[in-house]
């Protein structure tokens, strides 16, 4: 196990956009294993993405926990991940963890069906809502290097300066 480092803003890593998973194979069990233990690192942290340690390819990691009405699919690993249909729009509050010091407001698909497979590749549709919509499509856009502030309708009225408790 290898002790990924999270990129920051403004890395250009960050805004590089990633390519497809070819080869599912001992070596992206161990990357995926690796990605999810940096989600882990942090608490309330509910997805992460292989261009944000560096490494660009199509792999996404989402843990939404499931809240009492909701439902949530838990964690997931989503290996070349692509949105084929998206319904309704709505507008909330997003944080990355490449972005530590702002938060921003954007304009997300309500609910959104997803192709993906997982670390076997074995393929799979998933229908995610509400918030974890939100969060998978945040973290998507990351394989094509886009971070939330480049969603942001306005830099002046939609990015916050995250506070910090203390």
């Amino acid at each position: 196990m290898s002790e990924l480092q999270l990129l920051i803003y403004p890395d250009p890593g960050l805004k590089q956009p990633s390519v497809p998973v070819q080869q599912f194979d001992r070596d992206l069990d161990e990357f995926v294993h690796d990605l999810t233990a940096v989600l882990e690192r942090f608490p309330g942290c509910v997805g992460i993405a292989a261009p944000q340690v560096g490494r660009h390819q199509h792999i996404v990691v989402i843990d939404v926990p499931a809240k009492p009405g909701s439902s949530c699919h838990g964690r997931q690993v989503l290996i070349n991940p692509e949105v084929i249909e998206w319904n309704g729009m709505v507008l909330g509050r997003e944080g990355c963890l490449s972005v530590p010091d702002f938060t921003g407001d954007v304009i997300r698909a309500e609910s959104v069906l997803v192709e993906a497979s997982n670390a076997d590749g074995e393929s799979r549709t998933y229908e995610f809502t509400g918030f974890e919509a939100r969060a998978v499509q945040h973290e998507i856009d990351h394989l094509d290097g886009l971070l939330f502030v480049d969603r942001l309708v306005s830099r002046r009225h939609d990015l916050y300066r995250r506070k910090v408790y203390r």
